[in-house]
């Protein structure tokens, strides 16, 4: 086993703080890889807080990981070191199920293993750690390649939330010709407007806040709708192929739906909490819309998604961090006060 600095948790109810772990002692298929930046997902708060009633202490969050390769196993063939890769939200999965065999590893029937708080089935159980750490050891099939050309520190985002909303442009195949809105304007919505924009859609940002307009312009939004008015909404009445949903907490699904055209699709990204309102399916019915959900997306497509943004120059917006500012940063994001993803930069964590 390998002893490694990192910050976590040992109860829902402490602030992160410096501690040891143990990483696995690298075996033939494995790459170890030395953390330089990591981002900060909504996700590692409901874990710290143990918000969804299944964390396992200590817990040692972070599952957007950009780092290079220090050394690899006798039998990995797509690594050397100093290669500059990452590391995402699924570190294995059962490799042998239809989602596993169609590249979908992050539907495994068995379930996928998490980055952190997930036990390690395929070496004994042990609960995972995450990316707030100095190192990680990575089977080679779930380590991707950055492209050279992109920011270290500004691709990390991309691991999770860069993700989340590529993996359901692509499956709907989104591209030009298609008015897509993007509801929310967070750390999921930004990149959805880079996206949709870089695929060829017309992009609207739909948001609560007529502030945001004009930060939806420079991330690539054709137009601004402000959900709250009434008129404007009415007016934007099927006008819409799609609607990729990122608000992260719960709400009513129910003012958007007549905003898409017959066949018209919203897929949800954000919530991951029981909304609020009774769904009204007569917009459903009458226009034979579909309401979707999708979470992150599996190996090759990820791979898919860094390469595309290597091409097209695309980065999430980041404020950089350092270790010990985490605990700071999780209070900030339940008050929405980032633009748009916080990075941790591992270099401080001593």
């Amino acid at each position: 086993m390998i002893t490694v600095a990192a910050y976590g948790t040992p109860s829902p109810t402490d602030n992160l703080r410096p501690m040891e772990i143990t990483r696995r002692t690298p075996v033939a298929d494995d790459v170890d890889i030395e953390i330089l930046y990591c981002g900060v997902c909504h996700t590692d708060i409901h874990f710290a807080h143990n918000d969804w009633g299944y964390s396992a202490y200590p817990l040692v969050p972070g599952h957007e990981i950009v780092g290079r390769v220090t050394r690899v196993g006798d039998a990995v063939s797509r690594f050397q070191p100093g290669d500059l890769v990452a590391v995402g939200c699924l570190v294995d999965s059962c490799r042998t199920c239809p989602s596993c065999r169609e590249g979908l590893e992050q539907y495994c029937d068995k379930g996928m293993v998490g980055t952190y708080n997930s036990p390690d089935y395929r070496h004994g159980n042990a609960m995972t750690y995450g990316g707030y750490s100095r190192r990680i050891v990575v089977n080679e099939q779930y380590v991707l390649r950055v492209p050279e050309n992109l920011d270290p520190a500004a691709a990390a985002p991309l691991l999770c939330a860069g993700i989340t909303t590529w993996s359901p442009l692509r499956h709907w195949k989104i591209g030009k010709g298609h008015t897509v809105g993007v509801i929310g304007l967070g750390g999921l919505g930004h990149l959805g407007v880079k996206f949709a924009h870089a695929l060829g859609a017309r992009v609207v940002m739909i948001t609560t806040s007529p502030g945001k307009a004009a930060d939806a312009r420079k991330l690539g939004a054709d137009d601004v709708l402000i959900s709250t008015d009434p008129e404007a909404m009415n007016a934007q009445a099927r006008q819409f192929d799609f609607l990729l949903n990122t608000i992260p907490v719960s709400h009513d699904l129910n003012p958007y739906l007549p905003l898409l055209k017959r066949d018209g699709t919203m897929v949800v990204v954000g919530a991951l909490e029981p909304l609020s309102g009774q769904l009204q399916t007569g917009a459903l019915v009458m226009q034979r819309l579909s309401l979707a959900g999708s979470i992150i997306g599996g190996i090759p497509e990820t791979q898919e998604m860094l390469d595309f943004c290597g091409e097209h120059n695309i980065l999430p917006e980041i404020e950089m961090i350092p270790m010990t500012g985490i605990n700071e940063a999780f209070t900030r994001m339940q008050k929405n006060d980032v633009k748009y993803r916080f990075v941790i930069d591992m270099a401080t964590l001593a």
